[in-house]
């Protein structure tokens, strides 16, 4: 019985955290400013141009774009960027850093901190772990491939595909 109260405490402990992660902080973060572009925007407006591979929802100011790694915007258009919760789903971070830094000046990316394992460990969309406590980044964090999410995905299919 003891071991069922301690799973059922872990479980409540890492979904809080997750949502202190993802819905709370995330929040603040998009509050604080207008970002002029809001890339694998998804459901979310930016205040600025909102850019994805896929329309998600009704977004104001949307752009859909055929690929993350050749955006069709011009060198520094963008004074602000922000890519929130996508870096861990790409295929190759360095070749999508290197086009946010070609159309912004200043780019934030916002990833799940190893605190919010939930997040860090969802297999089912993620590809790698970026190792850092923080969730706000101006530039790219080092990362491990999340273990056996390539087989999950082979599988199962991934449910976000960036």
């Amino acid at each position: 019985m003891e071991w069922v109260i301690l799973i059922v405490t872990a479980a409540i402990l890492l979904q809080s955290l997750n949502i202190l992660s993802y819905r709370i902080l995330k929040k603040r973060i998009l509050r604080r400013q207008k970002w002029d572009l809001n890339i694998c925007s998804g459901r979310t407006d930016g205040g600025g141009v909102n850019a994805d591979i896929a329309v998600h929802a009704k977004t104001p100011r949307f752009v859909i774009i055929d690929s993350i790694y050749s955006l069709p915007f011009k060198d520094r258009q963008f004074s602000s960027v922000l890519c929130s919760h996508t870096m861990e789903h790409v295929e190759k971070p360095d070749a999508f850093w290197r086009e946010l830094k070609r159309v912004g000046r200043r780019v934030t990316i916002v990833l799940p901190p190893l605190w919010d394992l939930a997040g860090v460990m969802n297999f089912w969309e993620h590809r790698w772990i970026f190792l850092t406590f923080r969730k706000v980044h101006d530039h790219l964090p080092p990362r491990i491939p999340l273990p056996l999410s390539r087989v999950f995905q082979r599988r199962l299919g991934q449910r976000i595909h960036a």
